[in-house]
């Protein structure tokens, strides 16, 4: 069974801050007025925002405000900034930052009045600042902030995938665009009829207002250029410093230190590789990140503060941010030159996806989950178990022979397998002893801690790998990936992920962040233990019989409440490739099996689809309609055009393996019958119904 999870050399820990409180939907912003420490502000991503009196033992909020009708919400959309005036409350005004459709995708930078003595803010009182097209549902960025100046400063990404209408420059290094920048404005002025005036220190101040999002000069509300999509970004109280983090393409994710008038390279570089250095006449202009991370330690970043409170001294000037996926956090130097590479062996693992982070008046840093909790970050070195290097002295396998099986792991196989590289594979779960597993009302299995997942797999018969995915004490997942040795005698554990020549093709071992990166907490980290993947046959190797599995799990006592539904009564995947099941529904669940995971609610990606198999085909927002993260070079793109394959954007990306591959991660070997499927799928298509 897993234990504790492993310790590793940090100074930080997390504890959950405010536990009484329901979980919260969608969290992406907490934060509090200026010099007010009594409450506590929670901005939903739906559109609401809620507050609450900040002491330990609170159990209610009360609703701030609700915009959820005026908000287009999913994926990377949604309400996304907050920002008081920093004369508040005398001053009542408060600026919220959401994305908002009456026919076309703007993002909305408005100005709100409060009501009730300051205990609401006015729904009514609207005003747009400022409304800019949006090309696509990715890339919106959307923090709002006032700085020490006391302007307000507003961070937009780079238009996503929506097109690009600057050519190879992209929208980040055209002046002509608000898109892809952070702008500063001054609300407490106006320029004619635009409701903000234009700071004189402004790089571009002087030229006509960009109010209605692009023109024909270089934006005068722009302070710096450059940004992909910066996630998160705040001042130093201490020095004023405006630090960014700036989310990646597909290699590396990155932390600026940003001045007025720099160009942070997108998309003449991702981080300090150049990306498209013939990209514009600035390329030679662009500055380096003051830190970035591979994919092997996260996949997107989340902008965090430089700590100035007084509970952990040793903290004081360092920068502190995260991953949002991966959930790792890490701390720099304040005064580190750039680039320094973070490491994956430096990071706090905190097992959150990590929203953004949060300052109180009194400095103190907190860090806001998406998943619905909110916590705060303190001293201290975390404390756990350790995994073995060796499979066989895991417990796991028998020690005599680690190539089987220990007793007491139970065999299990989904009907619709993941797709990996052409290996064969063994699957198994462990229960401690005592304990029962859940079904949840997706009928998704619901694991205790201390649960052991197994997965061995071979190639031409011989074992290549073999896969822990463990629920430890603290009810957090994680993944661990052994390597078998050439004499098939026992596998060494791979720590930070590698790739081997094995058998004429490129075998993927993942890194510990590429195992939660693809088992999501959307999808409940366990893969293809759901009621539609084992209502199905095994023949149990023990015995040698053949039943259902689920109804054998329930035989052994494995669920609580026990699962009594005749199998025919219950949800059941095809075989993608078997003879029951029509091509509809053999091919969604193929896609729900290898894209669903991430591809769905909440799941992580920077598009709105979702793939699982209980969605239909209006619902999955994929088909015809345009690609959310671009096209290709496929003439009149769409992600699934109804009826020919060859206009849809995935298929295209299920038959590569580059940087605009699906699978992103984990496979160099492209499965030609699962293209073959979802190709014949797409094409007998009539319509999206």
């Amino acid at each position: 069974m897993a234990g504790d999870r492993p310790s590793s050399t940090v100074t930080l820990a997390l504890e959950r801050a405010f536990p009484n409180l329901a979980s919260f939907a969608n969290p992406v912003l907490l934060l509090q007025a200026p010099a007010d420490g009594t409450t506590w502000y929670v901005v939903g991503q739906g559109g609401r925002v809620l507050a609450f009196d900040d002491e330990p033992a609170v159990a209610t909020t009360r609703v701030y405000v609700d915009i959820t009708s005026r908000v287009r919400s999913g994926g990377e959309m949604g309400l996304l900034g907050m920002a008081f005036h920093p004369g508040y409350p005398a001053d009542p005004r408060v600026y919220l930052s959401y994305t908002h459709d009456s026919g076309a995708l703007v993002s909305r930078v408005s100005e709100f009045r409060t009501r009730d003595g300051g205990a609401t803010l006015d729904a009514s009182s609207e005003r747009v600042l400022l409304a800019v097209p949006q090309p696509a549902t990715n890339h919106n960025g959307g923090h709002v902030a006032f700085g020490p100046d006391g302007l307000l400063y507003i961070g937009f990404g780079d238009g996503g995938s929506g097109g690009d209408p600057w050519g190879t420059i992209g929208n980040g290094q055209d002046l002509r665009t608000l898109l892809g920048k952070m702008l500063r404005i001054d609300v407490d002025g106006t320029t004619g009829a635009v409701p903000y005036r234009i700071p004189d220190g402004n790089p571009y101040a002087g030229a006509p207002p960009c109010n209605a999002g692009s023109a024909t000069n270089a934006c005068p509300e722009i302070y710096a250029y450059g940004f992909r999509n910066p996630w998160r970004w705040s001042f130093d109280r201490g020095n004023g410093g405006l630090w960014v983090g700036d989310v990646g393409q597909s290699a590396l994710e990155e932390v600026d230190r940003v001045v007025s008038g720099g160009n942070y390279g997108w998309r003449c570089f991702e981080g300090t590789r150049a990306f498209n250095a013939a990209c514009g006449p600035t390329v030679g202009t662009s500055r380096p990140p003051v830190a970035e991370y591979g994919r092997t330690a996260g996949q997107s970043v989340t902008g965090g503060y430089v700590y100035r409170g007084t509970s952990i001294p040793a903290l004081v000037g360092r920068y502190v941010f995260g991953d949002f996926v991966t959930g790792r956090l890490w701390h720099v130097a304040g005064d580190t030159p750039p680039t320094l590479d973070v490491t994956q062996a430096a990071a706090l693992e905190t097992g959150l996806s990590l929203a953004s982070f949060a300052e109180g008046v009194d400095g103190e840093l907190y860090v806001v989950n998406y998943g619905g909790t909110l916590h705060r970050l303190r001293a201290g070195i975390a404390v756990g178990g350790s995994v073995p290097n060796l499979l066989s002295a895991t417990g796991c396998v028998l020690a005599s022979d680690p190539s089987r099986p220990a007793a007491g792991l139970v065999p299990y196989e989904p009907n619709a397998p993941f797709w990996s590289d052409s290996a064969a594979k063994e699957r198994y779960l462990a229960l401690p002893n005592g304990t029962t597993m859940a079904i949840g009302p997706d009928g998704d299995f619901e694991f205790p801690n201390g649960t052991v997942l197994l997965k061995q797999f071979r190639l031409a018969g011989r074992p290549v790998e073999t896969r822990l995915f463990m629920r430890h004490t603290d009810g957090e997942w994680a993944g661990y990936t052994y390597e078998w040795n050439a004499q098939g005698t026992d596998a060494v554990r791979v720590i930070g992920g590698k790739n081997a020549g094995i058998g004429g093709q490129t075998w993927v071992f993942p890194s510990e962040a590429q195992c939660l990166a693809c088992h999501t907490a959307a999808a409940g980290r366990s893969l293809g233990l759901e009621i539609a993947q084992l209502n199905g046959d095994l023949q149990y190797p023990q015995t040698g019989r053949t039943a259902n599995q689920v109804v054998t799990l329930n035989a052994l006592g494995m669920f609580s409440p026990p699962e009594t539904r005749a199998p025919s009564s219950m949800p059941a995947l095809p075989d993608p490739y078997g003879s029951s099941g029509t091509l509809d529904s053999r091919a969604r669940a193929w896609l729900h099996t290898n894209c669903a995971q991430c591809h769905r609610p909440n799941g992580g990606t920077p598009t709105d689809l979702d793939l699982r198999y209980t969605t239909g085909l209006a619902g999955t927002n994929a088909c015809n309609l345009p690609p959310q993260a671009g096209d290709l070079d496929i003439a009149d793109a769409r992600i699934v055009a109804a009826g020919d394959a060859s206009r849809s954007v995935l298929v295209a990306r299920m038959g590569r393996r580059d940087a605009q591959a699906m699978p992103p991660l984990a496979s160099t070997v492209v499965e030609t019958a699962g293209v073959a499927l979802v190709t014949a799928w797409i094409d007998s298509l009539a319509g999206c119904d």
